[in-house]
C-alpha cells in the first residue's frame, strides 16, 4: 500500500490502540526472555561502524524474537528495527524496535538497559507514534503510553518531573558513537553543568526518557540517536507531561518549567544537523 493510500485511512479506534499496546508489551517480553537468558554470559560480540557501537548475539536474538512475534501476530504491519529489519507493511502501522537499548551496559554487566517497542501510524505526511512500551526486564518495570491516554509504569499513572528550579535539576545525557562529535557534546555539557544540580550518563535513551516520565530525572538530551532509540520513550515522556522536541537526530525532554533554560544550553548549529521536524 502506498503512503498516499495510508494517508486516506481513518484514525485508529480506541480498541485498536489497546490491541497495539498489548502487542507491544508481548513483543517486548519475547525479546526480554532472550536478553535475560544471556545476561552476563555473552561471548559473541562484533562492532558496527565504530568500536563504540557493539552488537551481540543477544541483540540479534532479541530482535528475532520480537520481529518474529510481530510477523506472526501483526502480519499486515511494517517493521523498522535496529539490527536490520526494515519491512513495508500493507496497513497504516509500523513497529519501531530497539531489541536492546544499552548494549554497552548490557555487555559490561551493568543493569541500565531496556527493550523498546513503538507503534507508529502514517498520517499528515509523517509517521506519528501512537503506542510506546519500554521494558526494563531486570527490575520488572514496564513503561507504556497510548497517544492521548497518558503514560504508565505498570498500572501507576506517570506525571513527569516535578516543577523546580534549574539549579536543583538532575539531568542525563548520552554521547554519540562518533567519537569526533563528542568534543562538541562535551562543550555543550560543560556550558550547562554549572547551572544544574547533577548530570548523569546512563546509557539507554529509551529508559532515560521513561525516567523523565517517572520524575526520576528532570531532563534528558541527546543530539545523535536513531529513531528506535527514542520512538517509544518520546511518547511516554510526552504523555507523562514532559515537554519534548527533536534535537539533531535525537531528542530533548524536560519538565516544562526547565525546558527553555536547558534548551538554550544544548541547541546549537551542529545539533540541527540531520534534524527532521516532519517526524514530530
Amino acid at each position: 500500500m502506498s503512503l498516499v493510500e495510508l494517508e486516506q485511512q481513518p484514525s485508529l479506534p480506541r480498541q485498536e490502540l489497546q490491541d497495539c499496546l498489548a502487542a507491544a508489551q508481548q513483543a517486548a517480553c519475547s525479546g526480554a526472555v532472550e536478553l535475560l537468558r544471556s545476561f552476563r554470559a555473552v561471548t559473541d560480540v562484533r562492532y558496527k561502524q565504530a568500536h563504540t557501537d557493539p552488537v551481540s548475539g543477544a541483540d540479534l536474538a532479541s530482535e528475532a524474537a520480537i520481529t518474529g512475534w510481530l510477523r506472526r501476530n501483526r502480519p499486515e504491519d511494517g517493521i523498522l528495527a535496529e539490527e536490520g529489519s526494515d519491512e513495508i507493511g500493507k496497513s497504516r502501522l509500523r513497529w519501531v524496535v530497539d531489541p536492546l537499548d544499552g548494549t554497552v551496559n548490557y555487555l559490561r554487566g551493568h543493569t541500565f538497559w531496556s527493550v523498546s517497542v513503538a507503534c507508529e501510524q502514517w498520517r499528515d505526511g509523517r509517521w506519528a507514534p501512537v503506542v510506546g512500551v519500554v521494558l526494563d526486564p531486570l527490575h520488572d518495570e514496564t513503561f507504556s503510553a497510548v497517544e492521548g491516554q497518558g503514560a504508565f509504569l505498570g498500572k501507576e499513572r506517570l506525571r513527569g518531573p516535578l516543577p523546580g528550579a534549574l539549579d536543583d535539576a538532575l539531568i542525563a545525557t548520552g554521547y554519540a558513537y562518533d567519537v569526533s562529535h563528542r568534543s562538541e557534546q562535551g562543550a555543550r555539557l560543560a556550558d550547562l553543568v554549572g547551572d544544574v544540580a547533577g548530570v548523569r550518563m546512563l546509557g539507554s535513551t529509551a529508559l532515560a526518557l521513561c525516567w523523565v516520565a517517572a520524575g526520576r530525572l528532570d531532563a534528558y538530551f541527546e543530539d545523535r540517536a536513531s529513531r528506535w532509540d527514542w520512538a517509544a520513550g518520546r511518547l511516554i515522556a510526552s504523555e507523562a507531561g514532559a515537554r519534548v522536541r527533536p534535537l539533531g537526530t535525537g531528542v530533548l525532554a524536560a519538565a516544562d518549567v526547565l525546558f527553555d533554560g536547558i534548551e538554550e544550553h544544548v541547541v546549537g548549529a551542529d545539533t540541527t544537523e540531520g534534524q527532521d521536524n516532519s517526524s514530530w
